[in-house]
């Protein structure tokens, strides 16, 4: 057997403590499969008396984090810290640059500093590899890098964050509205007690951003990642999409736009009514599922539990995996230095369809005012319908659904509304996905 891939593990919570009893648990068929044992050496937390649940007794305990990429009996340093700056980022640089292999679950990073650090693992000749910071133990980095290798990928989308699909899917089930499915999701944990990262759709956003750059061989562009999240949708519009043969969920979308001079990049994170018959639509609860379309392999689905200890700590040993057998590769599937880099793609580009709610004050005229603001920005309309006043008294729902068009007329459509004395809040526009 070939010497032992030695690793420095930094962070112990459920993921960190997963990778030492997944390695445990499996050891003889990782050792197989990996060809040598991955053994841990060093470990890094900050409570060093905390009970883990685990036997931390065979490894070195290193109270600085950077001191385990000085050791020389590391290989691999795996950081399951979290924070896109701070401590986990300073770990990277620090073990890049002593020249060992790196490995992390940590979306956030990536997606914010990924390009600085593929460029420096490229520089030292040394694996950077983070499976399990997208969609948890779903191996969709390694798909998209390895499996559709052959492939132009032409579009990629999914449902990327568990919380809101958890939200989403019981508001679904239960007829309850975004408050109190929200409180229920935090009660079973699904939800952190500040949920804004995900409810928001900044998570979502990251995950997105390092798919984008594997698809396309793009440079990662979280800053040009459009993200609408999911607060304002209500159970009404739930019903409504039920009632239209129809699902909400939250989904990130990354495609080029070859219309305008040079070739650009979407990126978008929304709230979307998808068609019951198409695959994410059966995607319930804190799933992930993510959709890459290929000019050979046609639509690839890949699909699982997006989070958990379990999940993220089989995608974080996949990677330990790769290094042991020798397999680094490209992180975003291309050299570093051939990543392109798009400019933003122009929203109002796009052509679909979509679902549109007003919130109005229930008074005569307001129906002709929408339409003719609709009318007069070149919308057209396939169906309108009007709910009763909302319970609290004064207010209507008013919901549409477009025929195909460009986006911008919808834009301008919503231009001409704004400010009218008639809406008592944003409207709501949700694209319409599956038809």
């Amino acid at each position: 057997m070939a010497e032992p891939l030695r690793i420095a593990l930094a962070g112990l919570g459920t993921v960190g403590t997963g990778v030492i009893e997944l390695l445990a648990a499996n050891r003889s068929t990782i050792e197989r499969r990996a060809g040598r044992p991955l053994e841990i050496v060093a470990v890094n937390a900050r409570d060093r008396a905390r009970d883990r649940g685990v036997d931390l007794s065979p490894y070195a305990w290193v109270d600085d984090m950077q001191a385990m990429a000085q050791r020389g009996d590391v290989d691999v340093v795996l950081e399951l810290v979290g924070g896109s700056d701070g401590p986990a980022l300073t770990l990277a640089r620090a073990a890049l640059d002593a020249g060992k292999a790196f490995v992390t679950a940590n979306k956030a990073m990536i997606a914010h500093h990924g390009l600085a650090l593929a460029e420096q693992a490229a520089l030292r000749g040394v694996p950077l590899k983070f499976e399990a910071a997208v969609a948890g133990g779903i191996p969709v980095v390694k798909g998209l890098r390895e499996g559709a290798a052959a492939n132009r990928i032409e579009r990629i989308y999914g449902i990327l964050n568990g919380t809101c699909n958890y939200i989403l899917s019981e508001m679904e089930h239960t007829g309850a509205d975004f408050g109190e499915m929200l409180k229920a999701a935090q009660e079973k944990g699904y939800a952190e007690a500040d949920p804004t990262f995900d409810i928001e759709g900044v998570d979502a956003a990251h995950k997105l951003a390092i798919l984008a750059a594997i698809g396309f061989g793009a440079r990662v562009d979280f800053a040009n990642v459009e993200a609408t999240g999911i607060g304002e949708v209500r159970a009404a519009d739930i019903t409504q999409a039920g009632a239209l043969g129809y699902v909400i969920r939250l989904v990130g979308i990354a495609s080029l736009d070859e219309s305008a001079d040079e070739t650009r990049l979407l990126q978008r994170v929304r709230p979307c009514l998808v068609a019951r018959g198409h695959p994410l639509a059966a995607v319930t609860g804190p799933t992930n599922a993510v959709v890459a379309e290929g000019n050979f392999s046609g639509q690839l689905l890949f699909q699982g539990a997006g989070a958990g200890a379990g999940p993220t700590a089989s995608a974080v040993v996949a990677d330990l995996i790769d290094i042991a057998r020798g397999d680094s590769g490209a992180p975003f599937s291309v050299p570093v230095e051939q990543l392109e880099q798009f400019a933003p793609a122009d929203p109002g580009n796009r052509m679909g369809r979509d679902y549109i709610r007003f919130t109005v004050n229930d008074r005569p005229g307001v129906l002709a005012e929408i339409t003719a603001a609709m009318r007069d920005a070149e919308v057209s309309i396939e169906s309108l319908i009007q709910r009763g006043r909302d319970h609290a008294g004064g207010e209507v729902l008013v919901a549409m659904v477009t025929h195909e068009g460009p986006e911008r007329c919808v834009t301008k459509a919503l231009d001409l509304l704004n400010g009218s004395p008639s809406l008592t809040a944003a409207p709501l526009v949700m694209p319409i996905l599956g038809d």
